[in-house]
């Protein structure tokens, strides 16, 4: 029998998987702090509204999707793990690393899946571009750079790192396969104490660089993800076309002379299945809730991504 989910949290994210599992079809019930919230999204929808109490009580929902503020994930995902109900719990899953290792200590304990909604790692593009990278295509990777830039949205208790880099930084921890050994942050806040603007700089103990830029309050959106290494470099913008997201450089680059030469190719486009990330994701968590597979996006995965928010964050003073 299919797992039947519930979704806790009827926001923008919350009505997306609410959605997505209606479609496929597993969604079992919805809930929210605020009973008319659910109530509408119940009716939309044409599935059980429950309490938080009644849904973590009950017996007829096997996992939660859980699409929270973030400042609350960590006591209701170890609530729900306590219940015997396995979560994907939307990014971050915690302001503080102690709190990200307890949900993670509880659902161990508890022999519950914990899954993380790091989404871009289910993108067909990204999957791709691991796959240059895992099977050498690309050469020895010496640098990966992200830039997830725009207009919006603010949030009172994240800044735009919290808030944009979890994306970039689960997609960067695949590519190199380890968490960064220095991690140095830059941010600047225009409209209130929290950075608007944020730079991460990463160093890997593979020898890998890394540079990440986040920010809310940029007039052109940017949704880049560059992996150079020796041999090729690669391409992964999420805001091209389907046939355009992933491209292919064969540039090369090398020492002649005591001098530095290099020679530009045509970007190859590089063929990626056309599908929702988010469908992908939540068909993950449903066969891993089936097989009790470890996720992809697991519980460690997502703490090493808090300890590295927590390195790269800068502070600025009230008003």
């Amino acid at each position: 029998m299919a797992p039947r989910i519930a979704v806790l949290g009827c926001g923008y994210w919350g009505n997306n998987h609410t959605r997505t599992l209606k479609g496929l079809g597993v969604l079992a019930a919805v809930s929210d702090i605020d009973p008319a919230r659910s109530a509408k999204f119940a009716a939309d929808y044409d599935v059980a509204q429950i309490s938080i109490d009644d849904l973590f009580a009950s017996k007829d929902i096997d996992a939660i999707v859980m699409a929270l503020p973030a400042q609350f994930h960590a006591q209701y995902a170890i609530r729900a793990v306590e219940s015997g109900k396995d979560v994907l719990v939307e990014k971050p899953i915690a302001l503080t690393v102690a709190d990200g290792e307890a949900e993670i200590a509880a659902a161990k304990q508890h022999g519950r899946i914990f899954m993380v909604g790091h989404i871009l790692r289910f993108h067909p593009a990204f999957e791709k571009l691991l796959e240059l990278t895992q099977s050498g295509e690309l050469g020895k990777i010496g640098y990966i750079q992200a830039h997830r830039i725009g207009l919006g949205k603010f949030h009172g208790q994240n800044d735009a790192l919290w808030d944009l880099a979890p994306h970039d930084l689960s997609m960067i921890l695949a590519l190199t396969g380890c968490e960064p050994t220095a991690v140095r942050g830059e941010g600047a806040a225009m409209v209130d104490h929290l950075s608007d603007f944020a730079h991460l700089h990463m160093e890997f103990p593979n020898g890998i660089r890394s540079h990440l830029f986040a920010s809310r309050l940029n007039p052109i959106m940017d949704r880049r993800l560059a992996v150079v290494g020796d041999k090729a470099m690669a391409v992964f913008d999420d805001a091209e076309p389907w046939e355009r997201k992933l491209t292919l450089f064969r540039h090369k680059v090398w020492q002649e002379n005591g001098q530095i030469a290099f020679t530009k190719a045509d970007p190859e486009y590089v063929p990626v299945q056309e599908s929702m990330p988010l469908t992908r994701e939540l068909e993950h968590f449903i066969h891993c809730i089936e097989t009790r597979e470890t996720p992809r996006t697991n519980g460690e995965e997502a703490v090493s991504v808090l300890r590295i928010l927590t390195k790269g964050t800068v502070s600025h003073p009230a008003g």
